[in-house]
């Protein structure tokens, strides 16, 4: 098994401001306000999409942003929302806050849904503001700032194809051509003593996950040699490449090595050997004849398999194998990469308190996620705008949270990057 990960950026979109407007019509000297309210920011969201296997476009792109939302209007118009970010990954991604390491989410069915950034509201329009003693409201709210984060992407993959074979075959050399996987290769049996997995980028849309299984032997399914364990790991492919040696260069029968491999899945899984084979004939840069590979390619093609004939040494025929092992992918019907053990798991972060006071000798620091969206809504330099504030704060628990804790008249508070005297 292989973990895939990728550290990326996201944000949403900001809220539309709320603006300041009246009503002019002909005739109607002054008519009341009629701004209006901005739109809500796009959320980022996280798709599970089957079709998608390996994290590798991610490498790729590493920030991703949804729309804003528009400013309102006159006429008590308010803005269009923002349009939502949809971010598609593979099914079994986990996500994680990379600033505190909190799994967010566990998405593993398709079609499944996290929203990891919220949108910021959209701010209010100034005939939100109007009241019975204050008709005319020369202010506005911002809109509120989208979430942002940097995320970690993790994916436990498995394969989508399996290499399988005798040993020492050439199969680590095919997925070390054709991904940037670096098994250990030697001439030896056994030289692969666990499974390798490597992302094959096919193109910018087209990816897909191969993994080396080690060496099979007569014998496999009764657990001789290292049966069992990699047996079972060819078990949650889609696709079997078959490679086979077909210079012989070892003694043996290219025809009789390729049944007593799928003799040997037979044994151990009847659904094993149902899985779609192609089948490949290596080395033949070491051909002393020709004959050999059109008999192979006879005697396999008889029973229904595609037979590509390359050379994983040199790369002759490596690229047409790998397009037609996507293409393949692609008919087979698709089904769920990691299948999860439990349900899934949806983890959702504490809310942040809206304010928190400290006192640092006689200041009073007023700071939290609800505080800096008041103050980026206000305008202290209009009196209306400031009443606002007051009874805001007042509203939310601060005034008496600060008497609470022991505040005089006279001592300063700071609110953010606002200081003011308290008075009673």
């Amino acid at each position: 098994m292989l973990i895939d990960s990728a550290k990326i950026f996201i944000k949403a979109g900001d809220g539309g401001n709320g603006i300041v407007s009246f009503h002019r019509e002909k005739y109607i000297a002054a008519g009341g306000p009629d701004g209006g309210d901005g739109g809500h920011g796009g959320d980022v969201i996280f798709e599970v999409d089957e079709r998608i296997r390996t994290l590798a476009d991610f490498r790729y792109k590493r920030h991703y942003k949804a729309e804003a939302g528009k400013d309102g209007g006159s006429a008590k118009c308010s803005g269009r929302d923002g349009e939502d970010l949809i971010i598609k990954i593979p099914p079994g991604t986990i996500i994680k806050d990379e600033l505190t390491g909190i799994i967010l989410a566990d998405l593993v069915k398709p079609g499944q849904r996290f929203v990891a950034a919220k949108g910021g509201r959209g701010g209010w329009g100034n005939y939100h503001f109007a009241t019975p003693t204050r008709q005319v409201p020369s202010f506005a709210k911002k809109g509120d700032p989208g979430e942002e984060r940097w995320v970690i992407l993790e994916l436990k993959m498995l394969a989508d194809v399996g290499l399988i074979g005798y040993p020492n075959v050439g199969k680590s050399t095919i997925l070390s051509m054709v991904s940037a996987a670096r098994p250990k290769i030697a001439n030896y049996h056994f030289t692969t003593t666990e499974p390798n997995l490597g992302v094959v980028r096919v193109d910018e849309e087209d990816s897909f996950v191969m993994a080396d299984i080690p060496g099979l032997i007569e014998g496999a399914h009764e657990g001789v040699g290292l049966g069992h364990e990699f047996l079972k790991h060819v078990e949650r492919t889609k696709l079997l490449v078959h490679v086979v040696d077909v210079s012989g260069i070892e003694g043996r029968d290219p025809v009789e090595d390729f049944h007593v491999i799928n003799m040997e899945l037979e044994k151990f899984n009847s659904t094993l050997a149902k899985k779609p084979q192609i089948v490949v004939a290596n080395k033949i840069d070491i051909l002393d004849s020709s004959e050999k590979l059109d008999k192979f390619k006879e005697e396999i093609e008889k029973e229904g398999y595609k037979v590509f004939p390359i050379s994983a040494a040199t790369g002759e025929g490596i690229k047409e194998l790998i397009y037609h092992v996507s293409k393949r992918l692609r008919e087979i019907p698709d089904t769920i990469i990691v299948q999860p053990e439990n349900e899934e798991v949806v983890y959702t972060v504490e809310d942040e308190k809206p304010f928190e006071i400290r006192k640092e000798g006689n200041l009073f620091i007023v700071d939290g996620k609800w505080v800096r969206k008041l103050m980026g809504s206000i305008n202290l330099e209009n009196y209306e705008s400031l009443q606002y504030f007051q009874r805001a704060i007042k509203k939310a628990g601060i005034i008496d949270e600060l008497e609470k804790m022991g505040i005089n008249e006279g001592d300063s508070v700071r609110v953010y990057d606002f200081e003011f005297e308290y008075v009673r």
